[in-house]
């Protein structure tokens, strides 16, 4: 049962999360009350290995949440059941969309998902910036501090060309000098 379970809540989180594995996190909040498969606090962890690890930030969370509900094969299904509905709706976009792509209804409905996808996108990042500095007892100082000074270089011309995984080696330092 937990298997149908993965994959029909995977399948529905790759069939309506559209704009990639950010948009993926709104429904992966869901889980962890309706299932107990994993905590919320277990999600942002879920996040940031997805991030950090090469390939799709939205394979790579149902993969590892996947593994963490039900091994290997818990894995395999959580993937499956989210890549399954790209791999049907592009398949099916290339069959018919080709032919209707400059129509203005098409144009107008991708105009209209694209706030849409960056709404999902926003309340996602305010969510983990929530869980990430907001504790029960309040405002985590150090992270926040750690966050406002993560914002100054990311705005800086030379800075914004380094490597993402140079920022995520600083990030560990400084959560392991802050927690020492």
């Amino acid at each position: 049962m937990t298997y149908l379970l993965l994959f029909a809540e995977f399948f529905k989180t790759g069939l309506f999360a559209l704009g990639g594995g950010l948009a993926t996190i709104p429904f992966l909040m869901e889980l962890p009350a309706k299932y107990g498969w994993f905590t919320a606090a277990e999600l942002t962890d879920i996040i940031a290995i997805s991030e950090s690890t090469p390939g799709p930030i939205g394979v790579n969370m149902a993969t590892y949440a996947g593994f963490k509900t039900a091994g290997l094969p818990g894995a395999f299904t959580a993937t499956f059941g989210l890549v399954l509905p790209s791999i049907v709706i592009i398949l099916l976009i290339a069959k018919f969309l080709s032919g209707f792509a400059d129509k203005p209804l098409v144009k107008h409905i991708f105009y209209g998902l694209r706030p849409a996808v960056c709404a999902l996108i926003a309340a996602a990042a305010w969510s983990l910036l929530q869980s990430c500095l907001f504790l029960e007892t309040g405002i985590d100082w150090k992270l926040l501090v750690l966050f406002l000074v993560g914002l100054i270089p990311l705005n800086c011309k030379k800075t914004k060309e380094l490597h993402p995984a140079l920022w995520l080696a600083l990030a560990a330092v400084a959560g392991i000098v802050f927690k020492l």
